[in-house]
C-alpha cells in the first residue's frame, strides 16, 4: 500500500520538468503552474485536495460561470509551489451537464482565464474501479502528464479487494499511486509526482487502444478489459454496510430515521452552543467596554460600540450554532448516510414532479442557496433544473438561523414539547425548516404541473460505503465556513451596521444626535410602517426588512444597532426589547415571513445568471415575497385571537 508504480525512485538527480513549477534563482516561481484534480463523485477528491494544500486554499467561480472550483497551494520542495484545481466531480467527460463541461473545457484549454493545466491527479476509488476507470479513457486520451491514484487503499485491504498495480500502470502508459488519502498513507507519491519525477516526458501509449470519448459503452467495454488484464478483485461490500442499509433504506423506517437525525441536531443546536454562545456574548461585551474607554470622543465612540461592535457582535454571536449545524452535516456527508437521505427523498419527491438529483441541491440549500443553485448543473433536464433553482431558496439556509434564534429565545419557552426528547424551542425551530421545505416542495407541484410540465428522468445515484468521517477533513471544514461567515459580517455587515448608525444619528441638532425616533432612519421606517404594520411589524422591524434584502442575517445587526443605541444591544437585550415591541403574533409572523421570503440578493443574481435574464429571478421574487407577505398576515391574525 502507498507505492507508486511509474515514478522514478530517486528524484533527486532529475532535472526540474518543463511546464512545472520552476523555480528562479531566488526561489521564486517563474509563473503560475496548474495541476488539476479529477475523479468521480465519492472518490475521495476534496478529501486529497485538502490533505495537499491544507488551509493555503480558496473558492471562486469560474470565469463565465457559476460553478464554483477551489484553488490551493501546494508547497513542494526548494521553496517551489504548484496551484492545485479540485474539479466538479465527474463520471465522464463528455458534456450533457454544466460540470462535465467545465471540466471538459478546463483540461482541453477551452476555458476563459484558465491556463491548461500542465499535469493532471486523476483519483478513483480502488473499492469500485470497475466503474471508475471508465473516466480514465477521456482523461488519458487528452494527453497530458497524469497521475492514476487509486484511493482507498485500506478499505480495498480490509474488505479482501485486489488490483496489480505494476499491470495496471503498464496497461495505462501512467503512473498509478495506491493511497488513502483520508489516512495520508501514500501521499508521499504524489508529492513526487508533483516535484516533476514524470513531468518532463510525455506519457506512454496504453497496451490496448483507448475508446472514443464520447462512446460511453466502449469506454465500458474498455474499463471491463483493463480491470481483467490487472486481476482486479473487487472488494465485498462491508457486513455492516448491508446492515445498516436495511434499516435506513427502510420505506417506512428510513424516512423516521431521517426526522429523528434531524431533530437531535437541532436540540444538539440549541443545547450544546449554548456555553459557547455566552462566552462569545460576554467577551463582545467587555471588550466593548474595554474599546469604549479608549476611545474619548463621543460620537466615534458611539460608532464604534454602539453602531459597529453592537451591530456585528450580534450577529457574530451565532457562530457557535451555525459550525455546529455544518459540523453536523459534514459528519452525515461525509459518512455516506446523505446518499441514502437523496435515494429516500426521490421517492417523495418523484410525486412532486421532481426527481432525486434535485435532493442534492436542495439540500445543500440548507447551507446557501447560492451554490445550490450552482448544484443544479448536474440537472440534465433543463425543466427539472429551473423547477429546482426555483425552489431552492424556500430551504431553511445558515442566514435565517441567527434571525430565528433571535426570536425564538425571546418569544417561544424553554420547556419540554415531548418530554426530555424535544423542547419547545427545537420543535418551532423544526418546524420552520419543514415549513419551508413543504413550501419548496408544493411550488415545484404547481411549476411541474403547469409552467415546467416534463417527463419523469431516471434517477442514478452511486451508494458510497458508511465510512468514519476525518477529524482533518471535518475541521478544515469548519474553519473554511468561519472564514466565510465573519468575512461576511466584517463586510456586508459591517457596512450595514455603519450606515444605520449613521442615519440613527442625523440630523444632529445642536452638536447632539436626535432620539433614535427622530432620525432620518426612524422616517424609513415609519415610511414602510402602513404596508407591514398588518403583519404586525413595526418601523424598526422595516428597517431590518429592508437592510436584510443584502444579507438575510443583517437584520439582527440592524436591530442590534438600532437598540443598541438605547443600551440594550446585548443578546438577552435585545431580546427584551423585542418582547416589548413586539407580540406574540408578530413575532410568529416574522417567522413565517423569513421562512417564505427571498432576501438575498446574491441569491438573485445567481438565478438569474443560471436562467439567462430577469424572467425568472422577477417571477421568483414576486411569488417567494407575495406568499411571505399573505401568510405572515395569516398568521399574526390567527396567533393574535388564539393568544
Amino acid at each position: 500500500m502507498g507505492d507508486c508504480h511509474g515514478c522514478p525512485n530517486n528524484i533527486a538527480t532529475l532535472p526540474p520538468p518543463p511546464g512545472l513549477a520552476v523555480a528562479g534563482s531566488n526561489g521564486a516561481i517563474s509563473r503560475r503552474h496548474i495541476v488539476a484534480i479529477v475523479g468521480p463523485p465519492n472518490s475521495g477528491k476534496s478529501t486529497l485536495f485538502n490533505r495537499l494544500t491544507g488551509l493555503r486554499q480558496k473558492v471562486a467561480n469560474f470565469p463565465g460561470v457559476t460553478v464554483e472550483h477551489r484553488m490551493g497551494r501546494v508547497k513542494l520542495e526548494q521553496g517551489r509551489e504548484v496551484f492545485v484545481v479540485d474539479l466538479p466531480g465527474v463520471y465522464s467527460l463528455t458534456p450533457r451537464t454544466e460540470d462535465e463541461r467545465v471540466t471538459h473545457d478546463v483540461l482541453s484549454g477551452q476555458m476563459k482565464d484558465i491556463p491548461r493545466p500542465d499535469a493532471v491527479l486523476l483519483i478513483l476509488d480502488s473499492t469500485n474501479l470497475s466503474r471508475h476507470l471508465v473516466l480514465a479513457a477521456p482523461v488519458l486520451s487528452l494527453g497530458l502528464p497524469t497521475l492514476v491514484i487509486l484511493n482507498m487503499a485500506d478499505d480495498l485491504k480490509n474488505r479482501g479487494g485486489d488490483v496489480n498495480v505494476p499491470e495496471l500502470a503498464m496497461q495505462l502508459g501512467s503512473p498509478v499511486a495506491l493511497v488513502s488519502a483520508a489516512k495520508g498513507t501514500g501521499v508521499e507519491k504524489i508529492f513526487q509526482f508533483l516535484t516533476g519525477a514524470t513531468l518532463g516526458a510525455a506519457p506512454k501509449a496504453p497496451l490496448i487502444q483507448l475508446p472514443v470519448i464520447q462512446d460511453i459503452p466502449k469506454c465500458r467495454a474498455w474499463a471491463t478489459s483493463i480491470g481483467n488484464k490487472t486481476g482486479y478483485h473487487a472488494p465485498a461490500p462491508p457486513l455492516w454496510t448491508r446492515r445498516l442499509d436495511a434499516f435506513f433504506l427502510h420505506p417506512v423506517g428510513g424516512p423516521l430515521v431521517f426526522l429523528f437525525v434531524v431533530a437531535a441536531v437541532f436540540q444538539t443546536i440549541f443545547n450544546g452552543a449554548r456555553p459557547l454562545m455566552d462566552a462569545v456574548q460576554a467577551l463582545i461585551e467587555v471588550s466593548g467596554r474595554w474599546i469604549g474607554y479608549l476611545i474619548p470622543n463621543a460620537a466615534l465612540k458611539s460608532l464604534v460600540v454602539d453602531g459597529i461592535w453592537k451591530g456585528v457582535g450580534s450577529v457574530v454571536i451565532f457562530l457557535p450554532q451555525i459550525l455546529l449545524l455544518f459540523l453536523f452535516i459534514g459528519i452525515l456527508e461525509d459518512s455516506g448516510y446523505l446518499a441514502r437521505a437523496a435515494l429516500i427523498a426521490d421517492r417523495t419527491m418523484a410525486r412532486f414532479g421532481l426527481q432525486g438529483k434535485s435532493f442534492i441541491p436542495l439540500l445543500s440549500a440548507y447551507a446557501c442557496a447560492v451554490p445550490a443553485i450552482m448544484a443544479t448543473r448536474t440537472i440534465e433536464n433543463k425543466r427539472d433544473r429551473i423547477a429546482t433553482i426555483l425552489i431552492a431558496p424556500f430551504m431553511t439556509c445558515s442566514a435565517r438561523l441567527p434571525v430565528y434564534i433571535l426570536i425564538i429565545g425571546a418569544f417561544i419557552p424553554d420547556r419540554h414539547f415531548l418530554g426530555p426528547f424535544m423542547s419547545m424551542r427545537v420543535a418551532v425551530m423544526l418546524g420552520l425548516y419543514v415549513l419551508g421545505f413543504v413550501a419548496a416542495i408544493l411550488t415545484a407541484r404547481l411549476l411541474k404541473s403547469t409552467v415546467l410540465k416534463s417527463g419523469r428522468s431516471s434517477f442514478m445515484l452511486e451508494m458510497p460505503p458508511y465510512r468514519w468521517p476525518t477529524a482533518r477533513s471535518l475541521a478544515l471544514r469548519l474553519v473554511d465556513r468561519s472564514k466565510v461567515f465573519l468575512m461576511r459580517a466584517g463586510t456586508v455587515i459591517l457596512a450595514t451596521a455603519i450606515i444605520i448608525w449613521v442615519l440613527s444619528s442625523l440630523p444632529i441638532h445642536d452638536g447632539k444626535p436626535p432620539a433614535i425616533e427622530h432620525s432620518i432612519a426612524a422616517g424609513i421606517g415609519h415610511f414602510v410602517e402602513p404596508v407591514i404594520k398588518p403583519l404586525g411589524f413595526n418601523w424598526k422591524i422595516g428597517i431590518g426588512l429592508i437592510t436584510s434584502m443584502a444579507a438575510r442575517e443583517t437584520i439582527v445587526s440592524t436591530l442590534g444597532t438600532i437598540y443598541g443605541i438605547q443600551d440594550t444591544g446585548s443578546q438577552h437585550g435585545l431580546q427584551q426589547a423585542l418582547r416589548q415591541d413586539l407580540t406574540l403574533g408578530g413575532a410568529v409572523a416574522l417567522l413565517v415571513f423569513f421562512a417564505f421570503a427571498m432576501q438575498c440578493m446574491s441569491t438573485i443574481a445567481v438565478v438569474r445568471r443560471e436562467t439567462g435574464g430577469w424572467f425568472w429571478p422577477a417571477v421568483q421574487f414576486a411569488y417567494m415575497t407575495g406568499l411571505a407577505y399573505v401568510c405572515a398576515f395569516l398568521a399574526n391574525r390567527i396567533v393574535s385571537i388564539w393568544a
